[in-house]
């Protein structure tokens, strides 16, 4: 029986609406082989902690993801799916999240038995950074960055919070601002002892107080960025030599395509020559 035109444009319809379903599940196993290959490679457990900014289909608006007590509880259950003695290779591409949520699986990573290693093909800021201080090993791409870890209050940093008590004459200061001063100093507190506890072993001692005050106490703006030149500075035990593996397996996670694109340009060569510009 031949074809006829509605035919046509339902079929049309029909493929246009498994495309995406379909291009997502060849991404999925994608990312599956290569995690495989990577764990029979290095002989370990993988773990990915990857945060986009997604965009919801309906109304178009960014949804940014953090890391979260749903989080913590697959990288909890992962690792308690591996024996001690087999190594852990984490791979945290994040702007951070939860203190709770970040604090409990550096937690578990640092009591796990076998070498634990981090790896940061770009960033891992805030909550991501204190994952990867728990690691035996941070392996840094070459402009790859870490963060502070000072505790945020809301929209506020706890350690602005405390100044602004010190500032002022405690007459001038509302009710509110001095509970949340109480709070901030209790949060810098808890993240100080807690970045001391993952850094105990690994750095003199006298260098892991310093650090753990540096990284906790509002030194810098949250969203600093630590190379890895400065983290080897600071004692961390980082390296460079990021396998190109974690670095294909970054690119199966690609960004959501927006709908309006904020870069554009012609994607032609531009030369400069005897005052006139050529293609």
């Amino acid at each position: 029986m031949p074809m006829t035109p509605t035919d046509v444009i339902w079929f049309f319809f029909l493929a246009s609406a498994l495309q995406p379903v379909l291009r997502q599940r060849l991404l999925e196993a994608a990312r599956q082989r290569l995690i495989a290959k990577i764990e029979r490679d290095r002989k370990s457990r993988v773990i990915l902690l990857i945060h986009r900014q997604e965009t919801m289909s309906l109304l178009g608006f960014p949804v940014f993801r953090y890391i979260d007590v749903n989080d913590s509880e697959e990288v909890l259950r992962a690792i308690h799916m591996t024996d001690p003695d087999v190594p852990i290779d984490i791979i945290l591409h994040t702007p951070g999240g939860l203190v709770l949520a970040s604090m409990q699986i550096a937690r578990a990573l640092h009591k796990h038995k076998g070498k634990v290693t981090a790896f940061v093909p770009h960033y891992a800021m805030s909550g991501g950074t204190l994952i990867a201080l728990a690691a035996d090993e941070i392996v840094m791409s070459e402009y790859a960055v870490l963060g502070p870890v000072d505790p945020q209050l809301g929209q506020y940093p706890a350690a602005s919070i405390l100044k602004v008590v010190e500032q002022k004459p405690i007459a001038e200061v509302k009710d509110e601002t001095l509970i949340l001063a109480d709070q901030a100093r209790k949060a810098m507190n808890q993240i100080r002892e807690g970045v001391h506890e993952l850094l105990k072993g690994k750095c003199p001692d006298g260098k892991a107080e310093e650090l753990s005050r540096l990284l906790s106490e509002g030194t810098w703006t949250h969203d600093h960025p630590i190379t890895y030149e400065a983290a080897r500075e600071y004692c961390l035990p980082v390296s460079c030599e990021m396998p190109p593996e974690i670095l294909e397996l970054m690119s199966l996670y690609p960004q959501p395509v927006r709908r309006q694109p904020t870069v554009e340009y012609l994607p032609e060569p531009r030369r400069f020559s005897g005052g006139e510009h050529k293609a």
